[in-house]
């Protein structure tokens, strides 16, 4: 049995990193270039993590299922990065990041992970800026800096609504630098299948070819997989539709833990369903919650009569108004996070106040930011006496610049004008706090296995606060990997090349064609997107913003009939040695599956409320989360043992000496 060692350093807090840095082992230069190593990603943390790790003098070779690294998800990604540097002058501090974030994590995140963290986040800033990030920046040439939900300073750098672009652009550049030297062998359009073990080490990873559909092995001393989350799963969610769980997936069935799966985020701001042919949902960025206020109408026949368009959100009048997060989180009021503030919608669109035809839609209304602006800049610009008119001109000027490209969105999707009409929003399956579970090095229970950014489970606890995705990636992939993977790499310096030819290669090869030849050979009735709408569906309804015993047990029971019946009956056109997009689904859908029962399992074993984890039968009088510290302050990391629904849980206690445990509270 693997028994876990999460690996903290000793020593006060703020210093354990320090320390840590000054005492693992390291690689020389000239023995460097004697090591391989595999990057799975090339997103913030892979990207950043190929173009580091090249620089310093290892040969990487870097995987993405895209047509570029600079398509990766990550640049999806659009309001912000948090870094503690006190920039607004607002009490912000390294303590206050990290506090902000074990809180905003409810309790269930690793202190030490976090500090570092929150440590390193003001070098990420300063990396990117000179990378050419272009971070607004405010009327004296400073960086800007905004807000974000679960906070109450003002902490977010920003490129208006591309952070992640532009990022992801920053990242990119550095890594094809490596490319042209040669010090990065890029291998785009190529997905991961298979890790390889050698006595007992991660030794390299099977991958198939995407155009070719050629089946490729490839070696190396260490695999760094950086391949992100997997809230597919749910079939709608707002990741981009190639995201998938299979590099994690194939690595926990080779022997790596699987930390905390049930805990997903549900993002509060994105453009509602809007019927049974859509495969994604869109991401609305939460800087909008900055200006926007969010409401629902006080009276359910007003509520009835805009679902039934008799009437529209702008006949309704401000005391007939329900600034709901304003009314019950005074404090923060639209700033709460975002599990706080996913939860308070449902709740007011189950009781019947939604706003759109389905009833599940909440507004998010720019009315008062537009007005406060155009006020503003009317008396900036010495306007005596402006009308009405002339401030909302003024205002709309405002928004435009700071959450344009995001209003454009909207109207290009919902075909409605933002400015003149309140958004309509509702929450969403976004990001995935669950991953592989890693040490304080980020290696898995696999020796020379690791997992950075959205991959591994370490830093968000049972919810992300926003901005901290970003801030994660680029500090996996730029500030810790290149220091904690070299004191691993350093017993592999007389190892010399990883032999493909071995047993552990072909067995792992077969596996892999086995598979495709089923899914090609399988004759079935039924297209890959009927299963994996009918998992989501299961998923969302009994496993996702609300959950209880008795629902996740009949989710487990539907998750397995779907399986069964998915190997039965799937149907895969097409042939093996060529592009093939609806073999690629099948495998990912085959993983989900797998993926869905653990995650639901999870979510049954953990009797408490926690963060993105809401167990209807634990929450408190006024519907918040009620977490169980005495049993449940703990990671989860499930072991599998061979066969889909056996696995076993091990238990990573966690302690808090500098956070005091409290009941979270934004009122």
């Amino acid at each position: 049995m693997t028994k876990l060692d999460s690996k903290i350093p000793p020593g006060p807090i703020d210093r354990k990193w320090t320390d840590h840095k000054g005492h693992i082992r390291i690689v020389a230069p000239a023995n460097k270039r004697r090591i391989d190593v595999i990057v799975v990603g090339t997103g913030l943390a892979g990207g950043a993590a190929a173009a580091s790790l090249a620089e310093m003098g290892y040969n990487v070779k870097a995987f993405c299922f895209q047509d570029s690294a600079r398509r990766a998800h990550s640049i999806a990604a659009q309001g912000g990065i948090n870094a503690a540097k006190n920039y607004m002058n607002d009490g912000d501090s390294t303590y206050r990041l990290f506090y902000d974030t074990v809180k905003g994590g409810d309790y269930r995140a690793r202190e030490a992970n976090v500090y570092r963290l929150a440590e390193v986040s003001a070098n990420i800033i300063d990396q990117c800026v000179a990378q050419g990030v272009p971070f607004a920046r405010d009327y004296g040439g400073l960086l800007d800096n905004r807000s974000f939900g679960g906070v109450q300073v003002s902490r977010t750098f920003y490129a208006r609504g591309q952070t992640g672009q532009q990022l992801l652009l920053g990242a990119y550049s550095a890594l094809m630098r490596q490319v042209g030297k040669g010090a990065v062998q890029m291998y785009d359009r190529h997905e991961m299948l298979d890790v390889v073990i050698v006595d007992g080490k991660a030794r390299g990873i099977i991958a198939r070819n995407l155009i070719t559909g050629a089946i490729e092995r490839h070696g190396a001393h260490a695999v760094l997989l950086c391949t992100g989350g997997y809230g597919n799963v749910f079939f709608l969610s707002t990741n981009a539709m190639g995201s998938n769980v299979t590099a994690a997936w194939k690595a926990h069935k080779r022997g790596a833990f699987f930390g905390n799966p049930c805990y997903t985020q549900i993002h509060p701001t994105c453009i509602p369903v809007s019927g049974h042919h859509q495969s994604k949902l869109t991401l609305m960025s939460e800087s909008l919650r900055n200006d926007g206020r969010i409401w629902v109408p006080k009276n359910l026949e007003d509520a009835k009569a805009i679902r039934e368009g008799r009437k529209k959100g702008s006949d309704i009048a401000e005391e007939d108004r329900d600034y709901y997060l304003e009314r019950r989180y005074p404090a923060f009021g639209n700033l709460v996070p975002r599990d706080v503030a996913s939860r308070a919608a449902k709740e007011r669109c189950d009781a019947g106040f939604g706003v759109n035809r389905t009833g599940e839609a909440v507004y998010l209304d720019f009315g008062a930011a537009i007005e406060r602006y155009g006020k503003q800049q009317a008396n900036i610009q010495k306007i005596d006496g402006p009308t009405k008119e002339k401030i909302t001109e003024l205002g709309r000027a405002v928004v435009s610049e700071k959450y344009g490209n995001l209003f454009d969105m909207y109207e290009n999707i919902v075909g409605e004008n933002p400015y003149d009409h309140a958004m309509k929003i509702y929450p969403a399956v976004h990001y995935t706090m669950g991953g592989l579970w890693v040490d304080y090095d980020l290696q898995t229970t696999v020796p020379g296995l690791f997992a950075l950014g959205e991959a591994n489970f370490s830093d968000h606890g049972a919810n992300r606060l926003g901005a901290s995705a970003l801030m994660q990636g680029l500090a996996d992939g730029y500030f810790v990997i290149p220091y904690t993977v070299g004191d691993y790499l350093a017993d592999d310096i007389r190892t010399g090349p990883i032999d493909t030819k071995r047993p552990e290669f072909e067995s792992a090869e077969k596996e892999v064609k086995d598979r495709i030849s089923h899914f090609l050979n399988n004759k079935g009735t039924k297209p890959v997107d009927d299963f994996h709408r009918a998992l989501g569906k299961v998923m969302w309804d009994k496993c996702g913003m609300a959950r209880n015993a008795e629902g996740l047990k009949e989710a487990i029971q539907e998750i397995r009939r779907i399986r069964e019946e998915f190997w039965k009956d799937v149907r895969v056109p097409g042939k093996a040695d060529g592009f093939n997009q609806e073999l690629e689904k099948a495998g990912r859908v085959a993983d989900f599956l797998e993926l869905g029962e653990l995650m639901c399992m999870d979510a049954l074993h953990r009797n408490e409320s926690c963060g993105g984890h809401f167990r209807e039968e634990y929450q408190t009088p006024d519907g918040e989360a009620m977490r169980d510290d005495a049993h449940f302050a703990y990671v989860a990391a499930w072991e599998w043992k061979g066969k889909a629904g056996e696995v076993e849980l091990h238990k990573e206690p966690l302690t808090f000496d500098e956070v005091k445990l409290t009941q979270r509270s934004y009122k």
